[in-house]
């Protein structure tokens, strides 16, 4: 009798350390407590996609009001309605009236390729209507030809899509939060895309991949929110692995851009190692200090975090073409938005975003 207590000991031992676990992993993602975590886990027999959709879906579409608000009296109007409204004005109508859609002719047959990529934090619910009118407003200031998001939720691309209007977007998932792309349609067009899973991903990350075709030169973007947390470096280098796999693939005629939250840390990549061809920007461009740390906890104070953490968390790195009479891209500048605070005292995201453009040579 006591043999057969001491072994289900461990047993037991184990289930406990796994939920523990479990409960751990689900309050980095969700951005939650353990408690929440625990609640949502149990309600799902414990496992971490059901119950982390189960999650995210909850009250979702009451995040945003995407549709033309009802009809009232102007005097009835308190002042927060009054500075949204102004601030939708100037920032998110990216429609035929908006600045974006006025551009100069000779800047609209401009070779240059300019790319924003972000993580936009759409896990994180406060203030996310006005922080997605900051996206927006960035759209509107750069009007970039790509843009590579990352942690977008249902509500936010559903918003985007009605803003935005200028631009083609591609989502990376459907359920929880996802990556996405948008491609201006006046500039670049789609051809194909697809998405790569991460076969042993525990956070519902992939590979969002466009093939698609910028004033004639075939260009390959790519896009990925790699696994998180100090934790999770194995995972996380597993997936930088698939990255560069795809990027080295990739026909000599084609030029290969991957922008994203990579999680990674450079002791990391050291390891993976970047292929023949393959050059991180920020580096290329000079390892230009101002634009380091695109998570900074000193500077950014989104998520009130009681600690100062600088880290390069968000790279874009590119594999120029390299066949004969084919164009190659060259990055020429680098630069962090997304650092203004908006009229709610907070930034767009907790990341700061990255611009970059590229010049072709031939």
């Amino acid at each position: 009798m006591t043999s057969t207590s001491d072994s289900d000991k461990p047993s037991v031992s184990n289930a406990e350390e796994n939920r523990a676990r479990l409960c751990d992993e689900f309050a980095a993602i969700a951005g939650t407590d353990s408690a929440v975590a625990q609640c949502y886990l149990a309600e799902n027999e414990w496992e971490m996609e059901r119950a982390l959709n189960s999650f995210f879906e909850a009250d979702m579409e009451t995040v945003f009001e995407v549709g033309d608000p009802p009809e009232e009296d102007a005097g009835s109007k308190t002042k927060s309605q009054k500075t949204d409204e102004k601030s939708a004005g100037n920032c998110i109508d990216l429609t035929g009236d908006s600045p974006a859609s006025q551009r100069n002719p000779s800047e609209e047959d401009d070779d240059k390729l300019s790319v924003i990529s972000w993580n936009v934090d759409g896990l994180d619910t406060d203030n996310l209507a006005e922080r997605a009118r900051g996206l927006c407003s960035y759209l509107v200031l750069y009007t970039p030809d790509v843009v590579l998001l990352q942690e977008l939720i249902p509500p936010y691309v559903q918003y985007l899509k009605k803003r935005a209007v200028s631009y083609l977007i591609i989502e990376g998932g459907e359920d929880g939060y996802f990556t996405g792309m948008m491609l201006k349609r006046s500039r670049v067009k789609l051809l194909a895309s697809e998405i790569i899973t991460y076969p042993t991903t525990q956070m519902m990350r992939n590979l969002l991949v466009a093939q698609v075709d910028f004033k004639g030169q075939k260009l390959c973007l790519m896009t990925s929110h790699l696994e998180s947390c100090k934790g999770h470096a194995e995972e996380r280098m597993k997936q930088l692995r698939v990255v560069m796999q795809k990027m080295r693939e990739a026909p000599d005629d084609v030029t290969v851009l991957f922008g994203g939250d990579t999680n990674l840390r450079d002791t990391e990549v050291a390891k993976v190692g970047l292929p023949a061809g393959v050059c991180d920007i920020w580096e290329k461009l000079g390892k230009r200090e101002h634009c380091r740390y695109t998570w900074d906890t000193k500077a950014n104070n989104n998520k009130n975090a009681p600690y100062v953490s600088r880290c390069r968390f968000d790279r874009v790195y590119l594999r120029p073409a390299t066949k004969d009479g084919v164009p190659r891209l060259a990055p020429n500048h680098m630069a962090l938005v997304g650092l203004e605070k908006l009229d709610c005292g907070r930034y767009t995201s907790d990341h700061w975003g990255i611009y970059c453009s590229f010049s072709a040579i031939n």
